[in-house]
């Protein structure tokens, strides 16, 4: 009896997610903790802007244009941060570009003051935002295999989901909390405070500099460097596109403040529980992440999970009652997240070292430039023709879209990865 209470015990070990390595890099451990809090912050604002803007407008349409006049700078941006990570010292760049989204946040606590803002200082603070988090998100992606082993770099990535879907989930519900207890100007206050925190965590963390490589200065020939590299792996480039079907065709969030004041009734707390949802579903997924390091088909596994995501959005649209809809968001989250895990270790242990700051760059812009391009398209469909449309509709485009990139670039489908320590580059099966 005693031995088989081992045995389960050594099966729950390697289903739940792997933390050795935290025991493996002090570095790591620091950069962790600095996320754990600034996300938790940051998913404050995400709810916080939104909703000041829906309560100005009442338009959904509105809403969406949050994510239009982010995609220009992201884009611009992403194209440079990435040759500034293959250049200079990526700590540095993660001090600066978090100070600089601390004061975004700033300008937006003092803009909610008195609760009659102009839209068009909230859209262009909202822009310099989303250009400062074009130079952080694919640093901090970069710094992250310089920091451990490359037989655990999948489980570091699994990690990061743990931490990024814990302040996925807390920080919409306080958010929604907050707001609705004490204003936006203290959400926004807070998202402050806890930029702060993160930046002394990354202040401890010892020097990041890039490995080095064909890189020399800033100019228009360097980001080109970078597209040209993606451009000649049909690998990544599918792997690129199977997350901007997902994001631009099934990504709900900009309907989320009509469906809860109009469809479900529910306010700002509420709609905090729809922002988070999606997370809760991840953070539960990925606290069983250990059996990740032993997959080797990781591009059929993404293409399994965009699929069920769309399938999932599809029945949050057609979901009559507020709770179903909130576990169908659950069941596209914790899908997300688990290709989230599968596609940035494709794309990170199968990336040189000296184009992994323009790659993860371009990467980056994808999936923060995608949702954008996707909050735009649900909010014309919304406007155009109905809010559960709009949804439905996004599902089922994904699908469809999916089907297509994997019948055109079938390399993902064939990609078989080999994590031994020491191995060379991933290489497709066949």
């Amino acid at each position: 009896m005693r031995g088989r209470r081992v045995g389960s015990l050594r099966s729950l070990r390697g289903l739940t997610v792997d933390i050795s390595p935290l025991r493996e890099s002090r570095d790591l451990r620091l950069l962790m903790s600095g996320l754990s809090v600034s996300t938790i912050g940051r998913q404050i604002t995400v709810v916080a802007v939104p909703y000041q803007v829906y309560l100005l407008t009442r338009s959904s349409l509105a809403v969406a244009l949050l994510g239009l006049v982010q995609v220009v700078p992201l884009v611009v941006v992403s194209l440079y941060a990435g040759v500034l990570a293959d250049l200079y010292d990526r700590r540095l760049l993660l001090l600066g570009s978090q100070a600089l989204m601390a004061l975004t946040s700033v300008a937006l606590a003092l803009l909610a003051i008195d609760g009659h803002a102009p839209l068009w200082p909230i859209y262009v603070v909202t822009a310099f935002s989303a250009a400062f988090s074009a130079v952080d998100t694919p640093t901090r992606q970069a710094t992250v295999p310089g920091l451990v082993s490359r037989a655990k770099f999948p489980a570091a990535v699994a990690l990061f989901q743990v931490i990024f879907q814990f302040g996925a989930v807390a920080g919409p519900v306080v958010g929604g909390l907050v707001i609705a207890g004490v204003g936006l100007t203290w959400a926004y206050s807070i998202d402050v405070v806890t930029y702060v925190l993160g930046m002394l965590a990354v202040l401890a963390m010892s020097p990041q500099p890039p490995a080095g490589g064909e890189v020399r200065r800033l100019g228009l020939r360097a980001p080109l460097s970078g597209l040209d590299y993606v451009a000649r792996r049909p690998l990544l480039l599918s792997v690129f596109g199977a997350d901007l079907l997902a994001m631009v065709f099934g990504l709900p969030r900009t309907v989320y403040p009509a469906m809860a004041a109009t469809i479900f009734r529910v306010g700002p707390t509420g709609l905090g529980f729809l922002y988070a949802a999606p997370a809760v579903g991840a953070l539960v997924a990925s606290l069983f992440t250990g059996w990740v390091t032993h997959i080797h088909r990781q591009g059929r596994m993404v293409i399994l999970c965009v699929a069920a995501w769309g399938l999932a959005i599809i029945g949050f649209g057609l979901a009559p009652w507020f709770l179903l809809a909130l576990v169908f968001l659950a069941i596209a989250g914790a899908a997300d997240m688990l290709s989230a895990v599968f596609r940035n270790t494709i794309i990170q242990l199968s990336t040189a070292d000296a184009f992994r700051g323009r790659v993860t760059s371009l990467y980056a812009m994808v999936i923060t430039g995608g949702p954008r391009l996707g909050d735009l398209e649900t909010g014309i469909v919304a406007t155009l023709v109905s809010v559960p449309f709009a949804v439905i509709s996004g599902g089922a485009a994904c699908l469809v879209g999916l089907v297509a990139l994997v019948a055109v670039v079938p390399a993902l489908g064939r990609y078989r990865a080999d994590l031994e320590v020491g191995a060379a580059e991933p290489v497709p099966d066949g």
